[in-house]
């Protein structure tokens, strides 16, 4: 899981990065990775669209992250003392490997090597009034500015949506956070666990007679950059048509509660159901995780016709008329023997062995893989979604990987043709090519710390 290429390394943050943001071999590598990826990005959906990228930690750059799977030119724009702040988060891989402390400067926050793919990246302090200046005429050249600070933090910086919106009428402004900004706990913070627990999401997630517990990955953030994704997306067909950007106000909570909401909650209580009930499905049975001779896997049916199916796959075809099973509600009175059923089927056979002999009847079967499995999986590989993790200067990274981009056009191409890059890494580049800044002045504003 080590690094193939070790190079002498920049710093992840900070004025050495900025400094150091365009080394022959870090362009190399560039050019090697794009090789690699997706070609002829010239006619993806958002060719020609420019994001400003204010967001931090996880929610506002995976949202990035799928603009510029889209092909949109993603512009992260990083504090120059403290550079971003998923270089600085565990875990971290340097030429040592992975580590939960980051042990010299070579260490680089993983997420920031799978969310910062496809983007440039630029230092700015937009606490000063050259760096708001700069910042300014920036937006005038933008087409959506996305942000994830508290509220009222962008007011208190001068780059509040109405200020922006002044200056450039068909910009995208999109804020996320955590409550909207709208309401009486707009100004509380929140990080993905406090989404699950207020959204409701928490209380029906675990086994009925444990605690509420939270969704193993992210959900919520991930969740609510998939809303924010679309939103920005809906924004900017609005301004195309009618020249008129807007505000796009997401908010975590909104967001999980949206999907959790689905199920008529209201009714579990009177129903005598649990709102936990762990892998399984209330409403239908079998519908659960069963245990293998290797692990797990899950089965799970909708009809009285799937049982007949099943019955005949466990090669107990007596089950299916027996009127203790034989119908949707009598198996959801005798669920508990339903499962232990398929249980003593499953016990003696392999994950795959079931799962095969289930499919094989058009049945829904299916493993529970771990991250191994799924990097084995040949049905993931087809479908372009395992891609190589790339350190900024010690190149590809054997044994750690990164999602690609999960939806498929017939036409258009997607995804991401370089690899993270460090905070500064295109100051030459964007602040030359957009705002026509020599050398001279970058180097002047450098020194005083603007970018």
């Amino acid at each position: 899981m080590k690094p193939r290429k070790q190079r002498k390394a920049a710093s992840p943050s900070g004025k050495n990065a900025r400094r150091n943001s365009a080394t022959s071999g870090s362009a190399d590598l560039t050019s090697r990775h794009r090789r690699n990826r997706v070609k002829g990005m010239d006619n993806s959906i958002l060719q020609g669209v420019r994001v400003l990228d204010l967001t931090q930690y996880y929610l506002g750059p995976h949202t990035t992250l799928l603009l510029a799977g889209l092909g949109a030119e993603v512009i992260r724009v990083d504090n120059p003392e403290t550079g971003d702040t998923l270089s600085g988060s565990a875990i971290f891989l340097g030429r040592d490997g992975p580590s939960l402390e980051r042990r010299d400067e070579d260490d680089i926050g993983i997420p920031l090597l799978k969310r910062g793919r496809g983007k440039k990246a630029i230092t700015l302090n937009l606490k000063a009034d050259e760096g708001q200046r700069l910042f300014l005429e920036l937006v005038d050249k933008a087409d959506v500015v996305v942000e994830n600070f508290s509220v009222g933090v962008a007011a208190r910086l001068g780059i509040d949506f109405e200020t922006l919106h002044a200056r450039n009428p068909k910009l995208v402004y999109a804020s996320l956070t955590g409550y909207g900004q709208t309401g009486p706990d707009a100004g509380l913070k929140c990080f993905d666990p406090a989404a699950q627990a207020v959204s409701g999401l928490m209380a029906i997630t675990g086994h009925p007679d444990g605690p509420p517990t939270k969704a193993g990955s992210g959900l919520a953030d991930s969740i609510t950059s998939v809303y924010a994704f679309s939103g920005i997306l809906a924004a900017l067909f609005h301004a195309e048509r009618t020249g008129q950007g807007q505000h796009v106000d997401v908010a975590m909570v909104d967001s999980v509660f949206s999907l959790v909401y689905d199920e008529p909650l209201e009714c579990y209580a009177e129903l005598g159901l649990s709102d936990r009930q762990g892998n399984r499905v209330s409403r239908v049975s079998p519908f659960n995780a069963y245990r293998s001779a290797d692990g797990w896997l899950i089965i799970g049916l909708v009809s009285d016709a799937h049982w007949r199916l099943l019955c005949s796959v466990i090669e107990q075809p007596e089950l299916a008329d027996d009127s203790d099973f034989a119908t949707a509600s009598a198996r959801l009175i005798n669920n508990t023997r339903v499962d232990e059923i398929l249980s003593a089927w499953t016990a003696d056979r392999g994950t795959e062995q079931a799962v095969g002999a289930v499919q094989a009847a058009g049945l829904v079967g299916a493993a529970v893989n771990n991250i191994a499995a799924i990097r084995k999986s040949p049905q993931f590989k087809a479908r372009g979604m395992i891609e190589d993790v790339v350190h900024p200067t010690l190149g590809v990274v054997p044994g750690v990987g990164a999602a690609g981009f999960p939806i498929k056009f017939s036409v258009s191409k997607t995804g991401y043709d370089t690899p993270a890059v460090l905070p500064g890494s295109h100051n030459a580049e964007i602040y030359g090519s957009l705002l026509d800044l020599d050398e001279a002045e970058l180097a002047r504003l450098t020194e005083a710390g603007v970018i």
